[in-house]
């Protein structure tokens, strides 16, 4: 039986070696790979009496060499990890496989980044078996054929990441016939494509002073292709816009009778409309005060007013809006919703009115 030396030599002697300028890709490749492993069915093997378990971590390294960027060969070393369990006559055996292998493989691209590819290929594989914890050591190997599946994502030109699924048929121990196993392997490679990719030379190509978007700035200095013709446009050919304001109304928040104290169930509303402030820089807000028509009008002006300024007190110091973008104002009775004192009216004036002023851009026109 050749020893792994003479192995590598004759394999690699296989493979066709092509000189290549450093500034542009290689056909070389190198790469690695890890994953889980299953030997199938190891509960199966010969002179078995109960199933054990699998050591899942699996390894490999590898060199390849692509003909065109769809075909290529690779030479490879994988460990295929171990597998216990226990046979007939009670003892432990702890088997793993590794070894070379040759193979070659097919890529098929199915996005600007993405590819498929499949393989086959042969291992010459060392089966061994750690019997009784080694004191019942022994080996054999043979050839198998594996096949192979994946999907390929590059990094780089250079750099492609691999999620692989490998099958393994045969890997059996001929010697005193104890061991018959195949075996699946699931994994990740990542993968060095040798050489610098050649850039891409683009010809300089001259363009004739034109106004494509008919908005009187010519193409070889407009910043902003396809203005509206009838917007009008700054030297850059960008729209112009002016700001406007626009008051929105959202809603009221209700107070107890004589009170200035805001509700505990009326924080939600504020902060969500603090939320909404800090989301729009340039909102300002309006908060009105008012107060039922009970007791003196004087009285019920400065009510309105501390009911106002304690929304604004909340949206200042426990939300960090800052102070010059709130107005807070007391109305007393003046602007009741419900005339009158009845109990109705009382509840739904004793209240604060938010009223938001947002600033929007709208372009001109010519």
């Amino acid at each position: 039986m050749m020893n792994n030396t003479a192995k590598v030599i004759l394999l690699a002697s296989m493979l066709p070696f092509v000189a290549n300028a450093a500034q542009e890709l290689t056909p070389w490749y190198v790469g690695g790979g890890i994953g889980a492993n299953n030997y199938e069915p190891n509960c199966d093997v010969k002179t078995m009496k109960s199933c054990g378990k699998d050591d899942p971590y699996a390894w490999d390294v590898f060199a390849g060499y692509l003909f065109n960027d769809y075909f290529g060969v690779e030479l490879g070393y994988r460990d295929l990890g171990r597998a216990e369990w226990v046979d007939y006559a009670n003892k432990m055996n702890d088997v793993g496989g590794k070894g070379m292998t040759l193979g070659v493989v097919g890529f098929w691209p199915i996005a600007d980044l993405w590819s498929l590819s499949a393989e086959t290929g042969l291992m010459n594989y060392l089966l061994s078996n750690n019997k009784e914890y080694g004191s019942e050591y022994y080996s054999d190997s043979g050839i198998a054929p594996y096949v192979g599946a994946s999907i390929g994502y590059n990094i780089s030109k250079n750099l492609k990441l691999q999620a692989k699924y490998r099958r393994y048929e045969g890997l059996d121990e001929d010697k005193w016939n104890t061991l018959a196993m195949d075996s699946n392997y699931w994994g990740f490679e990542l993968s060095y494509r040798f050489g610098t990719p050649a850039p891409t030379v683009v010809a300089p190509t001259v363009v004739a002073a034109i106004d494509s978007d008919n908005d009187g700035v010519t193409d070889d200095i407009d910043r902003c292709a396809d203005t509206p013709t009838t917007f009008k446009v700054d030297l850059k050919g960008c729209t112009i816009y002016a700001e406007t304001t626009k008051q929105r109304d959202i809603g009221s928040i209700q107070f107890a009778n004589n009170s200035s104290v805001v509700k505990m169930e009326s924080y939600e509303r504020i902060e969500k409309l603090a939320t909404y402030m800090h989301l729009d820089p340039k909102t300002t807000v309006f908060i009105s005060g008012h107060a039922s028509d009970v007791g003196k009008a004087d009285y019920n002006m400065e009510l309105s007013d501390s009911r106002a300024k304690a929304i604004a007190q909340i949206l200042v110091e426990q939300y960090d809006i800052a102070p010059s973008r709130i107005e807070a104002k007391g109305f007393g009775i003046t602007q009741p919703i419900i005339e009158g004192n009845s109990a109705e009216a009382n509840k739904v004036n004793r209240r604060i009115e938010v009223h938001i002023t947002e600033v929007t851009k709208e372009a001109l026109t010519k």
